[in-house]
């Protein structure tokens, strides 16, 4: 099956789920814009605006089996869009049965009525099925959370050794991140993905003073908001929605980031599920990669390039625009499949992350004590002042490390230390999980956040 993001299956499994790739197929597609055809034929037979017996005819005939996919894409090179030659085969099928209901097909409506109130419904089905795999993650975080609520694992700034802090913190973080994704998703959901009719400028006038009527009709029988009025080249809400998906990728992203590499050799902190043949090497029988990491982060790259053609659409012409509207066919389907993509990764870590604290608490010792050296200067500091405390222990650190020897035993030989700190209780100073903050309180309220939704 071809995907639009690539031309082949062969690689679509790679940076896109399953489920989001059966929700973009091309008979999935076609089906929506055929879902909006009897849609609309129903508001209007509803309405005596055209024929009460022709909605069922054109109702019967709007199901994409009977379609040549190929055959209406080919068409669609000389028409400008699918929506011509898909009515127009549409309208053959119908007359197959019922000539009459057959000259009622498409009544009013102008193409890109159709293929934007299909593209809501398939951006409604997009943000479903990632809501869904969020509410997989979410939980999954926040049970890692509550379980390494208090294993300590090394805080890191510009990728260096900075301070302790518990792991639970880390991937509350990531749930509470994930929590926010999925409320921006529900409310674009709820907010942007409204109704397209407004026929060939945007007035309907074709269907004189009944346009509103039918409208009105027309919404209802799609379960969609009703706008204020037709928004042909008003692209802005489309522009949150796919905001809305970049940045889930992005979170998705900086994820996989963090366990790409806490699942370096030399880090060896914390690892993606293991399975059969899985993250191996052509070459090198030891390998553990990082493969649903990798996947993320690919995902997470493409990603804003593509949200970034949605928003440079928003620029259209007048009424109805030439160029930027298409741009946005292949573009949504495609940032769809890799924002499903780097999702799945994500999932899939957070079911199965497998955690090493021995590891950890091994690589807080790594720098003999470093990593607690502010701890100790604001101990001082108390005392002695900010200043002086940080040329103390800046000190003592260089002595520890030319002299390879621990920072506490460093500072241990210093006088101007012990005199404010005894022995005793500087050894104290060096426990990673009495240097914490309020790290506890925070892991509380992203918790509390991630189970609440608010």
């Amino acid at each position: 099956m071809s995907t639009p993001l690539l031309p082949s299956a062969l690689m679509g499994p790679l940076f896109s789920s399953a489920a989001m790739r059966e929700i973009l197929s091309d008979s999935a597609r076609l089906n929506r814009m055929l879902r909006a055809e009897a849609a609309l034929a129903a508001a209007e037979a509803s309405l005596g605006v055209i024929p009460k017996g022709a909605a069922k005819p054109i109702a019967d005939a709007c199901h994409a089996r009977f379609y040549d996919v190929g055959a209406l894409g080919l068409a669609a090179v000389s028409a400008g869009n699918l929506a011509i030659p898909l009515v127009k085969a549409l309208t053959a099928e119908v007359a197959k049965k019922d000539p009459e209901a057959a000259r009622y097909v498409h009544w009013g409506a102008t193409s890109q009525d159709i293929i934007d109130t299909a593209l809501v419904l398939e951006l409604r089905a997009v943000i479903d099925d990632l809501l869904t795999e969020i509410d997989r993650a979410i939980p999954a975080f926040t049970t890692l959370a509550e379980k390494h609520r208090h294993t300590a694992t090394v805080g890191r700034t510009w990728l260096q050794q900075a301070l302790p802090m518990p792991f639970g913190l880390k991937v509350a973080g990531y749930a509470a991140a994930l929590t926010r994704a999925r409320a921006r998703l529900k409310r674009v959901r709820n907010e942007d993905l409204v109704l397209q009719f407004g026929g060939a400028t945007g007035t309907l006038a074709a269907l004189g003073d009944r346009g509103l009527d039918v409208a009105i009709a027309f919404a209802r029988e799609l379960d969609l908001p009703l706008p204020d009025a037709p928004w042909h080249t008003h692209r802005d809400r489309l522009g949150e929605v796919a905001s809305a998906l970049a940045l889930l990728a992005g979170t998705c992203g900086k994820i996989a980031r963090d366990v790409a590499l806490l699942m370096q050799t030399e880090v060896g902190e914390a690892f993606e599920p293991a399975g059969e043949g899985r993250g191996g090497s052509s070459t090198m029988p030891h390998k553990r990669n990082p493969v649903a990491a990798a996947a993320g982060l690919a995902c997470a790259a493409i990603a804003p390039q593509l949200c970034a053609t949605i928003l440079a659409a928003q620029v259209q012409e007048h009424e109805r625009a030439a160029g930027a509207w298409a741009a946005e066919w292949p573009t949504f389907p495609a940032l769809a499949l890799v924002t499903s993509g780097a999702l799945n990764s994500v999932v899939d870590i957070a079911e199965g992350l497998d955690v090493d604290d021995e590891r950890m608490r091994a690589n807080l010792d790594i720098t003999g004590g470093q990593i607690m050296a502010e701890a100790v200067a604001f101990k001082l500091a108390a005392s002695i002042g900010k200043a002086e405390a940080h040329k103390l222990v800046e000190e003592a650190s260089k002595r520890a490390h030319s002299g390879k020897k621990s920072l506490k035993d460093a500072l241990a030989a210093d006088p101007k230390v012990t005199a404010v700190v005894p022995a005793g209780e500087l050894s104290k100073l060096f426990d990673p999980m009495s240097y914490q903050g309020v790290a506890q309180q925070f892991i509380d309220r992203l918790i509390a956040t991630a189970k609440t939704g608010r």
